[in-house]
């Protein structure tokens, strides 16, 4: 289990206001045997079990996909997230997040599992009764039936609240009438148990436990994908389905704190699946690179080759250090929950249990929604890195990388549906900066207390500093990114106030410097960690990956922020801002070609991703 560093909770989205210790995030370095012990098992599963038949399961082969979901169930891979109460293992979130990147390997498998064990199962261990956990969360956790969620319908997909499925209640109130259709359901062509969105008479957005067996379920053809073609992709068709009222998840009304909240955890555990991607395709190109020869030498020691293999290698750097100090938020929030359930359920053991259930499905609500801003970071970043790399991949291959006889082709088609899946990254852009302002509004963060301070300040002369040590000029730019991102976005609220939210170009730049903020810090603490743990000349490849990467995306955030105050002011107003902006970018330049060309060599020689 991953250990909570300190007991004052890091509090979601705070990262963009506040400094944090090194010491208090997780990362690939912490990782204890037990967990590395996790990883080496879904590994050896994944060669054992699923690479042999990858071009059968390819080919959507329902009764093998399942036969290998269930073997995944006895191994354990499917019960991480399940309590041990439940037939689960009831692990860390590190431990689960490890799970889905070594699944990556897999594939069209690995979605076919992901979606199983993530959000077709979570939503009855966080808000399900205990009654509805032990009917189903044991078979869900062996593989004897495979989970489906079904919200996207024809008319709604991210506008899951304009969904038209009903649910009426019987005049005995023993059951629900469903009627409506899911549309691109992953693992419909063969789910058991569908985790379903309707409307309460017409109205109150709920949750449904649906049976595949139960009359008036049907299942549309399978859609013909650009990728993960392996992956069963199916409308649900209820019509007139009689669900138990005792199948209900949560309570009538609650639907949408299930779905957002689930979504979260969809979002992060896509993120995780992206990592193992980046790693499969990095070795797959450097091995090409090494291999193939053009004017008598390999086409790795061509620098522009080297260049494509360190930035990729480098941004995968910052998605895994990112997505590993998320896995540390959610497993101390989650230990928390877990702390102050057992104390409850101590002090109220005489409690009827569906009040204790619903209890805990709150409490699970907020702990998740604490790092729904870092979720939505996480999706974005992950499925733009890994499309990133992917395409680098392809045109490192060359003609080679068109054919489908070399992985890499598939590895592009595959990736594409990722700034779809879980919300589109053009959704999730305009929930990062919107969910922060919200919670400064409910006095969460002190957002607007630290602009405030900062205007004052930003009209002060700024001291020109000098930087000796490692990394304390990207330490500096990275503390004046979020300055930056604080005058922009105060100027925003400022002018915009409640119609803020309709200035989505204005939004999503802000989201831009939020991501950019998050993984330049996600690197630079895990290099300090490095660098303490071992010492500078071992840590020497991310304390280039850590430079290269930070003044890359430092550039970035200067060009969103010129972009968002020059549509929000002109002349003199405009040129004030502009020259405060051109204060907090102030920098030298690093050798970008150099440290490149360190980074490539270090790729090239391992013919791996390389930290």
């Amino acid at each position: 289990m991953s250990k909570v560093l300190n007991s004052s909770k890091i509090r979601g989205g705070s990262f963009i206001i506040d400094d944090i210790d090194a010491a208090r995030i997780v990362t690939p370095e912490d990782f204890t045997e037990e967990q590395r012990m996790i990883a080496q098992t879904t590994e050896d599963f994944v060669d054992a079990e699923i690479v042999p038949h990858d071009a059968e399961i390819e080919k959507l082969n329902y009764e093998l996909t399942v036969s290998k979901l269930r073997k995944a169930g006895e191994v354990g891979l499917l019960g991480a997230d399940v309590p041990e109460a439940y037939g689960g293992l009831g692990l860390d979130k590190i431990s689960s997040t490890l799970i889905g990147e070594k699944m990556a390997k897999a594939s069209s498998f690995a979605l076919s599992l992901g979606a199983h064990v993530g959000i077709g199962t979570l939503p009855i261990v966080y808000f399900g009764t205990d009654e509805q956990k032990r009917k189903y969360l044991p078979q869900l956790a062996a593989g004897e039936k495979i989970a489906a969620y079904c919200l996207t319908e024809p008319t709604s997909g991210s506008d899951a609240q304009g969904a038209r499925t009903t649910a009426i209640p019987t005049e005995d109130g023993q059951h629900y009438v469903l009627n409506g259709t899911k549309q691109f359901i992953t693992n419909a062509g063969f789910a058991d148990i569908f985790i379903v969105y309707a409307k309460v008479n017409g109205t109150d957005f709920s949750t449904f436990i649906v049976e595949r067996g139960m009359p008036g379920v049907s299942i549309g053809p399978e859609e013909k994908k650009m990728g993960i073609k392996g992956s069963s992709t199916c409308p649900l068709i209820l019509e007139d389905v009689k669900v138990p009222a005792s199948n209900l998840l949560w309570e009538i009304g609650k639907g949408h704190l299930i779905a957002f909240n689930i979504l979260n955890i969809g979002r992060f555990k896509l993120a995780a699946g992206a990592v193992g991607g980046t790693k499969e395709t990095i070795a797959a190109s450097a091995k090409y690179a090494n291999e193939r020869h053009q004017f008598g030498r390999p086409i790795s020691s061509f620098p522009l080759i080297g260049k494509k293999l360190a930035e990729m290698n480098t941004k995968t750097f910052a998605l895994e250090s990112m997505v590993y100090r998320t896995a540390g938020l959610f497993d101390e929030g989650l230990a928390e929950l877990e702390g102050e359930n057992a104390a409850n359920n101590a002090n109220n053991a005489n409690n009827a249990s569906a009040n204790a259930a619903n209890n805990a499905g709150l409490q699970a609500a907020k702990a998740i929604a604490e790092y729904q801003l870092e979720c939505s970071i996480n999706k974005v970043f992950s499925s733009e890195v890994l499309d990133f790399v992917v395409d680098e991949g392809v045109q490192l291959h060359g003609g080679y990388g068109f054919i489908q006889e070399y992985r890499v082709e598939r590895s592009y088609r595959d990736s594409r549906i990722n700034r779809i899946f879980e919300g589109t990254n053009e959704i999730n852009r305009l929930l990062i900066p919107g969910t922060l302002i919200k919670r400064a509004m409910k006095g969460e963060l002190p957002l607007m207390q630290k602009a405030m301070a900062l205007q004052a300040e930003l009209m002060e002369p700024m001291p020109s500093q000098m930087f000796e040590g490692t990394l304390e000029q990207e330490a500096h730019m990275l503390a004046m990114a979020k300055k930056i991102f604080l005058m922009a976005g105060a100027q925003a609220v400022q002018k915009y106030q409640m119609k803020l939210e309709q200035e989505q170009e204005v939004l999503s730049n802000l989201a831009d410097i939020m991501i950019s903020v998050f993984a330049m810090e996600s690197a630079l603490l895990r290099t300090r960690k490095l660098i303490a743990g071992s010492g500078e000349d071992k840590a020497q490849n991310a304390i280039d990956m850590t430079v290269v990467f930070i003044h890359e995306e430092f550039s970035k955030i200067e060009n969103w922020a010129r972009e968002v105050l020059s549509a929000m002011e002109t002349g003199d107003t405009l040129r004030t801002q502009l020259s405060i902006l051109k204060k907090l970018t102030r920098h030298s330049p690093a050798n970008m070609v150099g440290l490149k060309r360190s980074i490539a060599a270090r790729v090239i020689a391992a013919e791996q991703y390389v930290v």
